[in-house]
């Protein structure tokens, strides 16, 4: 294998160049788990640990190696090696943190192409879809649907829940594929080209796994049995892991996520609901909040079901979202920043009352 199979590419190595890491080995993390990860060379898999003088320097979780991650290793034990640099990420998928107000919690980095895998059964839900594709749009990584488990449902349920995917989600391939009968994934791998990385995003229990299985051929994530109260598959990845496929794709699995938080995700929103935002330059009021004023293109729109009320709705869910973490963003710069006054303020005071 060639580094060049994982992802690597001149960009990556002039950054190596000019910051004088020619000295050091390059790998990919390929997994990681609790500050511990592996990586993966163009000869193997190590397990990883970060430089000290990287640890005590990063700000905040991001400046910590993420699964995707290219970084400069050196080797300091048998298959062991420290990370001394993260180099520059083309793309970031990140969403807000679960239960941490004005943080963003990182799933992938250096991702092409991201699947959007969505079950066809009860669990279906559309809102959702569209807050992946905001997330894939704020990264600028290019989203793909896959309606999964297709065998569940009879084939008019399926053109109705295609026609409504299409309905609300514009300019996106959409992919129904069954495990069951192999329907789609011949198609599906069309999209899968050596070099190329692609990451799956999804709840828990809408088959990523058993997606991931089939596209390699091999059982790369252990599945377990369907639960009948849910109609789910109860094993859930529990950590990022990333897998080269046999005809040279990369692609990165994830755990399944109960919460897709909207972060700073302002040019993500304008393209995924690219209507509206064109819709709402017609406005009477600049700065109309699309809720309650007189001449508002937007409701008069959804008054007349131009656009979808639910489209329109999780808009607003969204955008309010996105407003709060920023404001929560502003709040605690602002509490660090008092706070670094005060302890200035205190080092200041001890050193006069020595005088």
């Amino acid at each position: 294998m060639d580094i060049n199979d994982l992802g690597y590419n001149s960009d990556f190595e002039e950054f190596r160049k000019e910051q004088g890491l020619d000295s050091f080995g390059i790998a990919r993390v390929i997994s990681e788990h609790k500050e511990r990860y592996i990586v993966k060379t163009d000869k193997n898999e190590l397990e990883a640990e970060i430089l000290g003088n990287l640890r005590f320097s990063a700000k905040s979780r991001s400046n910590f190696p993420a699964v995707g991650d290219w970084v400069a290793i050196s080797e300091y034990d048998e298959n062991k090696v420290l990370i001394h640099a993260i180099f520059p990420r083309k793309t970031i998928i990140e969403r807000q943190a679960v239960g941490k107000f004005g943080e963003k919690q990182i799933i992938a980095t250096n991702i092409d192409y991201a699947f959007i895998v969505q079950a066809v059964d009860r669990d279906f839900n559309i809102n959702r879809i569209e807050r992946y594709l905001t997330i894939c749009n704020t990264s600028n990584v290019t989203p793909i649907v896959i309606l999964n488990k297709i065998d569940l449902i009879n084939d008019m349920q399926l053109k109705d829940i295609i026609d409504t995917v299409k309905e609300r989600v514009k300019h996106v391939p959409v992919i129904a594929i069954s495990k069951e009968t192999q329907i789609g994934y011949e198609k599906l791998l069309e999209f899968i080209l050596k070099g190329n990385t692609y990451c799956l995003l999804g709840s828990s229990g809408v088959g990523k796994s058993t997606l991931l299985n089939n596209i390699s051929g091999k059982e790369q994530m252990k599945t377990n049995t369907i639960s009948l109260s849910t109609s789910k598959g109860r094993h859930v990845t529990s950590h990022r892991e990333l897998i080269v496929l046999e005809n040279g794709g990369i692609l990165i699995d994830n755990p399944g996520m109960r919460e897709v938080g909207i972060a700073d995700a302002a040019n993500g929103l304008e393209i995924t609901f690219d209507a509206i935002v064109k819709l709402s330059q017609d406005c009477k009021f600049k700065d109309c909040t699309h809720t309650h004023e007189t001449n508002c293109a937007i409701l008069e729109a959804v008054d007349k079901e131009e656009i979808d009320k639910d489209l329109y709705e999780n808009y607003l869910k969204m955008k309010n979202e996105k407003t709060h973490f920023e404001s929560t963003v502003i709040e605690r710069r602002k509490k660090d920043k008092d706070f670094g006054k005060m302890i200035k303020n205190m080092k200041k005071n001890k050193k006069s009352s020595k005088y």
